[in-house]
């Protein structure tokens, strides 16, 4: 072995910690800690690094990248790591890219998600590993390849009618009214409105900020006038995040999050009559149904709930009935005067007043 094993000394002079490999492979200098301090587990890594270092230098980068390396480097380099802790499991440290295929996934489907739906499959195996090797192509690290997806037969079509999101709304609690507000005016998800700053809205246009989305790409949405004098109505903070649990206190963030307003989300859609289908999520299909329905915009629609692709925007946006914009504009709905059309709040008084 070319690599040889050193321990750091202590302060009395004597070998102590992790033992670290040290030396020239194929003209990489190393100096590396093994991560251990019992002599033959150390010895075991550095034969690995050793040989890893060897195989590169004969038969080039590309050839011998693990899939290990290469969710470091997509990590490290902002990804969404979300899903990957099952797949690095199941691949462990030494499985190359170069031997990843469709095959591969449908064994380590099996294995990781046995009892997973297609549609969950795609979410969080075929999709993680295709964005991982893409990104390693992309910067010369192994060759481009694209992943087959599994056919999902049964995808949701679920989206909520003015009438259910009213019913929805009204047995809401206190605090969960102006989030759905925001939802069904904006399309935002929920992780993203939960993590909005009230330095970041604009009442007077019904404008929202995102600095942080769920795809990296921030936006600015807009929202109509009903789902802003909602949020006005249970009352903003002077600072922090707009919406604010039970408490008083801003919602702890999860990495891609969402999922703390799921409870009082479950009680209002079970006293509203609504089914375990309709879910925070649900109500982002309905705003791109309702939007577009309204609009007939399919450009802004894309802008405002931040798709990167028409394709994936397609799959939100459903059919609807023919009257649907009369029944938006009846509930107050109105999708036509966003940003600054929005009427501001002495234009509404005037307008009831003449009612």
């Amino acid at each position: 072995m070319s690599l040889k094993l050193i321990r750091r000394k202590n302060k009395e002079g004597k070998p102590s910690g992790n033992y670290f490999a040290r030396g020239a492979v194929a003209g990489h200098n190393v100096y590396q800690s093994t991560g251990t301090s019992k002599r033959s587990e150390a010895e075991a890594w550095a034969n690995r690094l050793e040989t890893k270092l060897r195989e590169r230098h004969a038969f080039g980068a590309k050839a011998t990248l693990t899939f290990a390396e290469a969710a470091h480097e997509y990590m490290l380099a902002g990804g969404e790591g979300r899903f990957l802790a099952p797949i690095l499991e199941h691949f462990g440290a030494d499985t190359l890219v170069e031997t990843i295929g469709n095959d591969t996934l449908l064994e380590a489907a099996a294995k990781v998600y046995p009892d997973a739906a297609p549609a969950t499959i795609n979410r969080q195996l075929i999709g993680p590993v295709s964005a991982v090797i893409a990104m390693a192509a992309e910067n010369g690290r192994a060759n481009a390849r694209k992943f087959r997806r599994l056919s999902v037969k049964n995808a949701r079509t679920r989206w909520l009618t003015p009438a259910e999101f009213e019913r929805l709304l009204t047995n809401a609690a206190d605090h969960l009214a102006p989030i759905l507000a925001c939802l069904i005016g904006t399309g935002c998800r929920a992780s993203e409105a939960l993590g909005a700053e009230v330095d970041n809205w604009h009442p007077a246009t019904g404008e929202l900020w995102l600095p942080e989305t769920k795809n990296g790409h921030a936006r600015m949405v807009q929202m109509p006038e009903r789902a802003r004098d909602l949020i006005l109505a249970a009352g903003v903070p002077e600072d922090g995040q707009l919406f604010q649990t039970p408490k008083g206190q801003g919602y702890i963030m999860r990495h891609n999050g969402g999922g703390q307003i799921q409870t009082a989300f479950n009680t209002a859609r079970d006293n509203a009559g609504l089914g375990p289908e309709v879910t925070p999520h649900v109500i982002r299909h309905t705003w791109a149904t309702w939007y577009y329905a309204a609009t007939k915009d399919y450009g802004r629609m894309l802008d405002l709930g931040g798709w990167r692709t028409a394709s994936t925007a397609e799959r939100y946006r459903k059919n609807s009935p023919a009257d649907l914009p009369a029944k938006l504009l009846k509930a107050g709905w109105n999708f036509h005067r966003l940003g600054a059309d929005l009427p501001d709040q002495v234009e509404r008084r005037a307008g009831l007043r003449a009612v």
